[in-house]
């Protein structure tokens, strides 16, 4: 894995977002949110997808914490807590830090993954990228092991919403951070971000609480392979 990359890219990506859900993978029924309730994650969740501060994510996570208090068996509230704290984890100070966060992430999304009408692919998705998240602390020790758990929850993804363009932005990633002599690289990455682009352009999320992040990384992403394939050649 390429440690210093994987960590300034990941760690600066993490922090801006914009994409779209998918409608089509199987969850399982849930009561429909009261109005008062969606309002407010709406503006919590867009205030996360704006913060550039972890003082302004830690913030976000308090309110999220209020939400889980308050609709106990809503999913949302505890996936986006796991965001928060993965968002925290790549910029973490230090290795133990870091983990310690994507610990935190981890607990959340356990949680949202007990609850009815959760989006199971959005959950492997993410379960994906705490995954990456403790590549990037020791890619040489846990490289192997965490890489074929990434390739296992992103299959499973796949499974379910094969149009989710959340998929390919991490299969991307996955792909780029992988050294060539394993078969990955910016040539590898690059169809992979292409694809999930197409994919954002066109996804509408399943209902106002749906993801909607990874489309400014994924731009970040394909301008970054564009350029290490035009400078190989």
């Amino acid at each position: 894995m390429k440690a210093p990359i994987l960590l300034l890219a990941l760690a600066a990506a993490s922090f801006g977002a914009a994409a779209q859900s998918n409608p089509t993978a199987t969850v399982t029924a849930a009561p429909a949110p009261a109005p008062a309730f969606t309002t407010m994650m709406v503006a919590t969740i867009a205030e996360q997808n704006a913060a550039t501060r972890p003082a302004d994510v830690q913030a976000n996570l308090a309110k999220l914490e209020r939400a889980a208090a308050a609709a106990p068996t809503a999913w949302e509230p505890r996936y986006y807590q796991a965001r928060g704290y993965l968002k925290l984890g790549f910029a973490g100070k230090d290795d133990e830090q870091k983990d310690k966060l994507f610990d935190q992430a981890q607990t959340a999304l356990d949680q949202a993954k007990k609850l009815p009408g959760a989006d199971q692919a959005e959950l492997l998705i993410l379960q994906a990228y705490i995954f990456q998240g403790r590549i990037m602390v020791a890619p040489m020790t846990r490289g192997m092991v965490y890489s074929g758990r990434v390739a296992e929850a992103l299959g499973q993804a796949k499974a379910l919403a094969p149009n989710n363009p959340r998929l390919y932005l991490l299969l991307g990633n996955n792909a780029f951070h992988t050294p060539e002599m394993f078969g990955g690289g910016a040539d590898k990455a690059q169809p992979l971000y292409l694809k999930a682009k197409e994919l954002f352009a066109t996804f509408q999320p399943a209902t106002p609480l749906s993801p909607t992040w990874g489309e400014k990384m994924n731009d970040a992403m394909l301008a970054q392979t564009m350029a290490g394939v035009a400078a190989s050649k």
